[in-house]
């Protein structure tokens, strides 16, 4: 007893000396196996060697290395482009463009940081020069750059399908209503907000002209996720088709990225990995450990008594993982959490992959809520205002993703309506 209380003490003393994820983590499994376990720590290499043996780990690097050669090309202002273009004679039509150029451009990069740095660095400037304020722009940019993390191919659904053993097909599949849903809520908020704004009426040749540039970004989500749903081919080798397609599309066509470039690209998403990569190994040693242990199964039995139907079950696990989105980053949380939370949902008649999806969701919200906040850091170095003055930017779009997360959590079709 007295051994399971020291666990909590160490993880939160690592926390205040600010101890990177990877030494924290890797303390507490070394720990978990010492104290809990037969006491041999090597075991924590032989665990994660096992856990690590699965093909679908190769679609991390894959998809994350596509993302990063569509952001070093002209996919993003090609989309931008398009969406303006699209857009231009509706009320507040530079707003719907900003919103849906984040939408499409996360489905095709699949990360949220990625998606603000890419359309925000080029729309802010053209908002506030339209005249939209500067408040509805930051919040706006910052709430839609989010989108990348639910929209597939999303790093985060993977990390879940791997920690939990869920079809990461199926959770692509589903991730594809809620981002539709958030989408639209924000683009409702966004025609309210800025009625009166009009930007010029259609012109077809530049239409023309646009899509025509912007049409090989638009197909490589369709291609992935159409190979996956059809079953020509695995959530891994559709992360193999996304970098090739991507390399030919902006080194042939785009005629934007040379061999030099690629060259430079593997090696900024090598260093990515370096981080990612142990930290991922370590978690999935510890999970071993814990199902072996049957802490997942005790966890349940013990929620089971307290709860008893899924809608508090649902209610209880959104509040506990808002507050952990404030304090956590998603990849972590997922890596952590998703192995212990998945079964109790599941004792619950909570779908495994509908579960995927809302636990994304909520930790989406956590990209905007401070102290640690990821979207509202980098767009305070992007856009060079206060940290506070971004927070307030996004509290209606905070507001559009709560009521986005109640009605997935609720009514789970809106997830689960093309799953097999």
């Amino acid at each position: 007893m007295l051994s399971a209380l020291f666990l909590p003490v160490i993880v939160l003393a690592l926390f205040l000396l600010r101890q990177n994820l990877i030494v924290i983590l890797g303390v507490a499994t070394a720990y978990a196996y010492w104290a809990f376990g037969d006491g041999v720590i090597s075991n924590i290499v032989v665990d994660a060697w096992d856990a690590a043996n699965k093909d679908i780990l190769l679609s991390i690097p894959l998809f994350i290395l596509a993302g990063n050669i569509m952001s070093r090309g002209g996919m993003a202002s090609r989309l931008i482009d398009l969406m303006t273009s699209l857009t231009a004679p509706i009320p507040g039509g530079l707003a719907i463009a900003t919103i849906m150029s984040c939408a499409a451009f996360a489905a095709v990069s699949g990360s949220g940081t990625v998606t603000l740095l890419a359309i925000g660095t080029l729309m802010y400037p053209a908002l506030i020069k339209a005249g939209y304020p500067k408040h509805f722009a930051l919040g706006a940019l910052c709430a839609a750059g989010t989108l990348g993390i639910v929209v597939p191919p999303s790093i985060p659904l993977i990390l879940y399908g791997i920690m939990t053993q869920t079809s990461i097909g199926d959770l692509f599949i589903a991730g594809i209503g809620p981002a539709i849903l958030l989408t639209s809520l924000m683009l409702t908020y966004a025609v309210a907000q800025n009625f009166s704004h009009r930007e010029s009426s259609w012109d077809f040749s530049y239409i023309a002209k646009s899509l025509r540039k912007g049409i090989w970004a638009l197909l490589m989500p369709l291609i992935i996720l159409g190979g996956i749903y059809t079953g020509y081919f695995t959530a891994t080798e559709s992360a193999a088709v996304a970098v090739v397609y991507a390399f030919i599309v902006e080194s042939l066509i785009h005629k934007e990225m040379n061999l030099d470039d690629l060259r430079d690209v593997i090696r900024e998403t090598t260093k990515l990995l370096g981080s990612l990569f142990p930290v991922l190994m370590i978690a999935l040693s510890l999970n071993v450990f814990l199902t072996y242990e049957e802490v997942p199964q005790n966890l349940v039995a013990w929620m089971s008594d307290k709860i008893d139907n899924p809608v508090t079950a649902l209610l209880t696990i959104n509040l506990f993982l808002i507050l952990i989105g404030c304090l956590i980053d998603i990849g972590s949380a997922i890596l952590i959490l998703a192995p212990m939370l998945m079964p109790i949902a599941a004792s619950q008649g909570i779908d495994p992959t509908h579960f995927g999806i809302i636990m994304v969701m909520n930790l989406e919200i956590g990209y905007l809520t401070p102290p640690l906040g990821l979207n509202l850091i980098v767009a305070m170095g992007v856009f060079k205002e206060k940290f506070w003055t971004i927070c307030k930017a996004t509290i209606p779009f905070l507001i559009i993703m709560l009521i986005g997360l109640m009605t997935v959590s609720f009514v789970p079709e809106i997830a689960l309506f093309m799953v097999d």
